[in-house]
């Protein structure tokens, strides 16, 4: 039995097989090739060093660790607290480089404390023979969030 489905409209794939929006779209022999979301890239243990509620919303994050982990400013991120357990999706704006800035604002600045350690963490939707091979990117971080590794 085929996943397939017929569906129109032009393919917004890149080199490397990420679909960029749930679009419909027809390939090569007019049917839709399953897609599956696929862990892209996270931060691991990183450790928070600030909660600012009066903030709009979002996370900062240092900017080195945001390039190395390929999260592009407000890009939906999910954080997930190993510390309490707690997650919750926002987007991610760029800290100063260098600096080691893991801060949550807004809302959810009351589900985390400072010092909780957190794994931030974005996923790609994939062409299911792209996703067979896929690889994420993982950053892991010291105490004071430098990478290593």
């Amino acid at each position: 039995m085929s996943v397939m489905r017929h569906l129109t409209g032009p393919p917004d794939v890149n080199a490397r097989g990420v679909y960029h929006v749930r679009a419909n779209h027809t390939i090569e022999d007019g049917c839709q090739k399953m897609i599956r979301r696929m862990l892209k890239s996270k931060i691991h243990r990183a450790t928070l060093t600030d909660a600012n509620v009066d903030y709009e919303g979002s996370i900062t994050v240092d900017a080195d660790l945001m390039a190395a982990a390929d999260i592009l400013e407000h890009e939906a991120v999910w954080v997930w607290d190993v510390t309490n357990g707690s997650r919750f999706e926002t987007y991610a704006i760029a800290g100063e480089p260098g600096s080691g800035v893991m801060c949550v604002n807004g809302a959810a600045a009351h589900l985390v404390s400072i010092g909780d350690l957190v794994i931030v963490a974005t996923f790609a939707d994939v062409a299911d023979e792209t996703a067979r091979a896929w690889e994420p990117l993982v950053v892991k971080v010291d105490g004071a969030n430098r990478r290593i590794g």
